[in-house]
Order: C-alpha cells, then structure tokens, then sequence
C-alpha cells in the first residue's frame, strides 16, 4: 500500500511543531528555574541582613537599658546629694564634720 504523501508532509509538518514547542518550553522552563534560583539566593541573602538587623537591635536596647540604668543612677545621685544638702543646711552642719 503506497504512503499519502498528504498526510504524510502534514505529519512531518506537526512533528516539527511539537519539536519547536519542547524546545520553546524546555528553554522557558531554564529561563524559570534560572530566575528561581537567583530568587532563592536573594532571599537568602535578605534572610541573613534581617538576622544581622535583629542582633542589632538587640545590641541597641540593651544599650538603651544601659543608659536608662546610668540616667536613673545619676538622677538619684542628685536627689540624695541634694537631701544631703538640705538637711545639712537645716541642721547647720556640714556632713564631713563629726
């Protein structure tokens, strides 16, 4: 039995077609893993400034506790030197003299 060669150039015509389509699709298919990838190490990267950031703010209120400890110190520095005062000047002596 002798080949149609209708159908058969029309075969050959959609064989090609689906080569070109798994050819497009596999390149595509590069294209995305490659863009998934470099987003991965992206977010990589973001994840370790945030864990940077993190410590980081951490150090910064543990200096703001520090200072906060120092101020209040201070301030009760001064209100006990100023009791001091006060009394000595209602008693008229001087806190060094016994």
């Amino acid at each position: 039995m002798a080949e149609d060669p209708t159908a058969h150039s029309e075969l050959s015509a959609l064989t090609h077609r689906f080569e070109l389509g798994q050819q497009t699709t596999a390149r595509e298919f590069g294209i995305v893993k490659s863009d998934l990838t470099a987003a991965k190490i992206q977010v990589g990267n973001l994840n370790q400034k945030v864990s940077r950031l993190d410590e980081k703010v951490d150090q910064l209120i543990e200096e703001m506790r520090g200072l906060n400890a120092k101020i209040l110190s201070a301030k009760l520095d001064r209100n006990h030197a100023r009791v001091v005062e006060l009394l000595t000047a209602l008693t008229s002596k001087k806190p060094n003299e016994s």
